[in-house]
């Protein structure tokens, strides 16, 4: 392989990762558990940015349950999220042989 095209495809290749960067940036999704009591937004960077909570599961003897709740909703958006970068990166690492 001539090594200017290995040079001019791994400058293809950072600018499709930078690109891969800000629209993950700007990837939102929620995740829910208790029937939608609990609802916690990630980014597509896998930081959570916004968590709504029901006043119903708000329950001062059983804080244990919204606990749950929580760190249910959070695991449901990060899986969310993971597989929108496996569909978006998919074609990407496919290339690359990975």
């Amino acid at each position: 392989m001539n090594p200017f095209d290995l040079m001019k495809n791994l400058k293809d290749l950072q600018g499709t990762m930078n690109q891969m960067r800000e629209d993950l940036k700007n990837l939102s999704v929620t995740g829910s558990s208790g029937g939608n009591m609990v609802q916690v937004t990630m980014n597509g960077q896998l930081e959570m940015t916004a968590i709504k909570i029901d006043p119903i599961a708000v329950d001062p003897c059983d804080v244990n349950m919204l606990q749950d709740l929580i760190v249910s909703a959070n695991h449901d958006a990060l899986e969310k999220v993971q597989e929108l970068i496996k569909q978006k990166a998919g074609p990407l690492m496919g290339g690359m042989g990975l």
